[in-house]
């Protein structure tokens, strides 16, 4: 894919990893749309990008489909096309199974889960005019459980398999699909604050990094399910 002009479209792209996807993205000559939940948020991103020519703000809740396709709409009526979409926003809430309020559980499940469908739903026909690339940010928890994560290891578990099932449904259109699976980054979820005791973990950065090599892949190619990790663990 030549990625100079392309369109792509990046849920929870306010910070963290969506964030530094976009700005991966961005160092490439695309054209970026970033969702958050909140307005504050997705100006203070845009703001911090900077390039207001090539940078779109939305506020989306990726638990609704509505809103998923309210965003989608304005990427179209703006730009007239969309290439990559990055369906990263997620929330985790960790507490052993007895103690989990049905609350979280369902914040999960709608963000997490019932989002990277929104996502795509939304999306799906402008990929396949575009042939375009549709990626999922899922976890290590997709595939390792462990305590007090039943709630989000069931997401990402669900990430995962809703992912490369719909790889095998999409690729007769040319549209590429990966599920990307992170362990530790040092990012802002779950309310997480980075500093430097973070520097042994995966930065933000990388991901795009990674998401741009995607990209960049020859079309005949797709890795479909990318396990990344830090090449240390913190050693204390």
């Amino acid at each position: 894919m030549e990625l100079k002009g392309k369109v792509a479209y990046i849920t929870g792209g306010t910070k963290g990893i969506g964030y530094g996807i976009a700005e991966s993205l961005l160092a490439q000559g695309m054209k970026v749309a970033i969702s958050g939940r909140s307005a504050q948020s997705v100006d203070a991103a845009i703001k911090k990008l900077g390039d207001k020519d090539r940078v779109i703000g939305l506020v989306s809740d990726v638990s609704r489909l509505e809103d998923e396709k309210r965003a989608v709409e304005a990427i179209i009526a703006a730009w007239g096309q969309l290439d990559v979409v990055m369906a990263n926003a997620g929330v985790g809430h960790f507490a052993p199974i007895d103690e989990m309020s049905e609350q979280d559980w369902h914040q999960m499940i709608d963000t997490n889960l019932n989002g990277v469908f929104h996502t795509l739903k939304a999306s799906v026909e402008a990929l396949k005019k575009s042939e375009g690339y549709y990626m999922t940010l899922a976890s290590l928890a997709g595939t390792n459980f462990f305590a007090t994560a039943a709630g989000y290891n069931a997401t990402k578990f669900g990430v995962v398999g809703f992912t490369q099932a719909a790889m095998l449904d999409l690729r007769q259109y040319n549209i590429k699909v990966t599920t990307i699976m992170p362990g530790s980054v040092a990012s802002h979820f779950n309310d997480h604050e980075p500093s430097e005791k973070d520097a042994w973990k995966i930065q933000p950065e990388d991901i795009g990094k990674l998401v741009v090599d995607l990209l960049l892949m020859h079309p005949r190619t797709l890795p479909s399910k990318i396990e990344v990790r830090p090449t240390r663990p913190d050693l204390k």
